[in-house]
């Protein structure tokens, strides 16, 4: 498939890289030219174990980066949203991801054929199927369902092994406002193991997935520090 990745951090590079050596096309999009610039030299942005070797083997190839984002949508067949969500007054901040959907949702307006866009990016239950969704509507002036495919695939990616957890999954959650999307992603994924469970669910059920599952591992961390603080104390 051609998949375009708005946002080159470590979820949306390792992602855009780890589809490249799935045998997708990928063009990674940023703002930033000097990363544009790092990645189509093969010389990662980013310290990820296993990353190198994979820009390396891709780069100029499978994988390019690109600062023209209309360009990348329209030249592709799915467009994932991999943009920053900062903390901002104890609330997440919603810009940056509205932003990468008004732009994505302009380039929209000028493209025939099927598109699907989906969230990567970890946003708070609902936000796909509300700010995203309008934003997309917005700037296209199509309608989610009808004229284009709307999802939510979250990420479980630890920095510095996101490219092992990318490439070896305990499970996929594809989440998606209709048949057509889910079938988008399942075509994405074919050439993972097919015993990795892929999840089909809803984006907000997706978004909840992933919030559900930070919860259990920021709770975990939690609870290891107190039992070590007790067993310091004794």
């Amino acid at each position: 498939m051609k998949v375009s990745i708005v946002g080159t951090g470590y979820v949306g590079l390792v992602t855009g890289a780890c589809l490249a050596e799935c045998g997708h096309d990928v063009i990674c999009v940023d703002v930033d030219p000097r990363k544009v610039e790092a990645i189509n030299s093969a010389k990662p942005p980013i310290h990820e174990e296993g990353l190198p070797e994979l820009l390396l083997r891709h780069a100029g190839k499978r994988l390019r980066a690109s600062t023209d984002l209309a360009a990348a949508v329209k030249a592709t067949e799915i467009t994932f949203i991999a943009v920053g969500t900062p903390a901002a007054d104890g609330k997440i901040d919603l810009k940056y991801v509205e932003g990468a959907a008004e732009e994505i949702g302009a380039a929209m307006r000028e493209k025939s054929g099927p598109t699907t866009v989906v969230v990567k990016s970890t946003v708070i239950p609902g936000t796909t199927e509300g700010v995203v969704r309008a934003a997309l509507e917005r700037g296209s002036g199509k309608i989610a369902g009808r004229d284009f495919s709307l999802g939510m695939n979250p990420e479980f990616l630890t920095e510095g092994t996101a490219v092992a957890d990318f490439t070896f999954p305990d499970r996929l959650v594809l989440g998606g406002i209709d048949g057509r999307t889910h079938d988008v992603l399942r075509e994405l994924y074919q050439s993972f193991d097919a015993s990795v469970p892929r999840i089909m669910t809803n984006p907000t059920t997706a978004e909840m997935i992933k919030y559900a599952s930070n919860a259990v591992l920021a709770t975990m961390i939690s609870y290891s520090n107190e039992i070590a603080r007790l067993c310091t104390a004794v």
